[in-house]
């Protein structure tokens, strides 16, 4: 738009080179005029235009998130007036077709996997308790860790053993179980969370299975035995393409829920925070803004705003030598659900999206869920992604949801060569340029696929990442310190507040193609053989 505006400029002044002062003048003024006309129109118009379409005023279409402008002031919902909001401007949507429906898809999973690389500090490879043929009841352990054997990995539903699969160096990949039709629970006796100690809830949560829940941050590990987190942290709302919805998610469980934010407020010597969304035409879930005993954050903005790092950032960042934990909503759930149903319910609702998909909509299933019996019958030319498009694992159609994933994303697969795609853009596709005409555009939504539109190159530096990471850190800075080993500045430049999803955003639009989530994994990693 500058370079238009420019050559505008540039070629109505040599019209009027050989004019007199006077004459030229009042042409000049009028050239300015409409300048200003056309950078109020492109600059503020059209995305001031864009949130309120997305906000249901105008049109038809109603978008779950709301754009936020960098100029004009937000306005925010009924419901978030009067509250103090994390207003976030910094970031990106892509909207992308085939959001989940707002249904329940009927599906029967029958094979059922916990896999030992979903969980990081599992290390050497970890001890097997079970062998191909036996049998297990919901809550029987399947293995545990050689150095910290307490910390133990239970069966999510009951029935055969079925096959132990390995990968390089005999590693452990899959331990699948063939439910049976009706799930058979191992009974659990959970102490009194009001008047029972720290230690003995810990005790307890060790010996039942539950402690992989947690997730421990830095790093993203499960926690030592002996960690006490500083906070605790939720994030009651996704912004990543094709998230699910999160009110539908706790609807029917605010028992339980409550309940694992009562036994999550015994175990951390802080506060236990919950991050709620201000961005959406309706509220969120009751179960969300009436729970007790916690501190509640609401945030208005893009992606990533629904990230629980981001919101860490803004409540209360790490420090070097803090230590929080964060779980799901799920989580949280099947946490509470130990003390509700006195058994380990490891119920999930996952959600099936995607312009690829068969069906969109919502399946009621258990953790670690078969992916092709989730998604019905497989496509041809489709990719199946365990987690959101931005930060999730591919899978094919025999292997399994990963532990902490909430959504099975199909999206059409990119293979195909786009001659001078770069050069002449001749559609409009997902993009932040505005060498595209996406930003006419605002609210169309793209089928999407994963072509990556050009190969790894030098990483050089541009404003490629500026405006997408609404947190304090400068991310080419610190990506080149983690590829030049700088541990000193790595820690300076706030490595150890980030996660794969809070960089995935930035690798999306990266015109170099640089692997980031690969590369802050690889300086997380180095950090933590450091202070282990």
């Amino acid at each position: 738009m500058k370079r238009v505006l420019f050559s505008a400029f540039f070629f109505y002044s040599s019209a009027l080179y050989a004019q007199s002062v006077e004459e030229v003048l009042p042409q000049f003024h009028a050239l300015i005029a409409g300048l200003t006309v056309l950078f109020l129109i492109f600059y503020i118009g059209v995305p001031q235009y864009a949130l309120y379409r997305a906000r249901g005023w105008v049109g038809n279409r109603k978008r779950r998130y709301s754009r936020p402008t960098r100029i004009l002031p937000v306005r925010l919902p009924d419901y978030a007036r009067g509250k103090k909001v994390h207003i976030l401007r910094q970031g990106h949507d892509i909207v992308l077709s085939g959001e989940p429906q707002n249904k329940l898809i009927d599906r029967t999973v029958r094979h059922y996997a916990i896999q030992p690389t979903n969980f990081r500090g599992i290390f050497p490879i970890p001890k097997l308790t079970v062998q191909i043929g036996d049998r297990v009841k919901a809550g029987d352990v399947l293995y545990y860790q050689r150095y910290q054997p307490k910390i133990q990995h239970v069966s999510p539903v009951s029935g055969e053993i079925v096959a132990i699969n390995r990968g390089r160096k005999r590693s452990i990949i899959e331990v699948v179980i063939a439910a049976d039709e009706q799930t058979e629970y191992k009974p659990l006796h959970p102490p009194d969370w009001k008047n029972s100690s720290r230690e003995e809830l810990v005790e307890f949560l060790l010996q039942c299975g539950a402690w992989p829940l947690f997730n421990q941050r830095p790093y993203d590990i499960i926690p030592p035995i002996n960690a006490v987190p500083r906070d605790i942290f939720i994030s009651t709302f996704s912004t990543a393409p094709l998230a699910p919805d999160y009110n539908m998610i706790v609807n029917g469980h605010g028992e339980a829920f409550q309940m694992g934010l009562n036994v999550l407020s015994r175990l951390t010597s802080g506060k236990v925070h919950l991050g709620l969304n201000a961005n959406g035409i309706f509220p969120p879930a009751k179960e969300y803004t009436e729970a007790s005993g916690v501190e509640k954050h609401w945030f208005y903005g893009i992606h990533p705003t629904g990230n629980v790092g981001v919101q860490i950032h803004h409540i209360a960042p790490i420090r070097s030598g803090d230590v929080v934990w964060t779980l799901t909503v799920q989580q949280v759930i099947q946490l509470g659900k130990i003390w509700t149903e006195q058994k380990w319910v490891a119920d999930r609702v996952i959600a099936i999206a995607g312009a690829g998909a068969e069906e969109t909509g919502y399946v009621r299933t258990k953790v670690g869920a078969n992916i092709g019996e989730l998604i019905g019958e497989p496509r041809e030319k489709t990719r199946y992604i365990s987690g959101d498009v931005l930060s999730g694992e591919t899978k094919a159609p025999h292997q399994f949801l990963n532990w902490q994933h909430e959504m099975v994303s199909c999206i059409p697969e990119g293979d195909y060569f786009e001659p001078f795609g770069w050069l002449v853009p001749s559609r409009v596709a997902p993009s932040r340029s505005r060498t595209l005409a996406n930003f006419v555009f605002p609210n169309k939504v793209f089928d999407g696929d994963t072509n990556t539109h050009g190969e790894k190159r030098a990483f050089v530096m541009s404003d490629d990442y500026d405006g997408l990471l609404p947190m304090d850190i400068p991310l080419y800075h610190l990506m080149k310190a983690i590829l030049v080993n700088d541990y000193d500045k790595m820690e300076q430049l706030g490595i150890k507040e980030l996660s794969e999803e809070d960089v995935a955003l930035a690798e999306w639009r990266c015109t170099s193609k640089q692997p980031l989530q690969q590369i802050l994994r690889r300086g997380l990693e180095m950090w933590r053989e450091q202070e282990m």
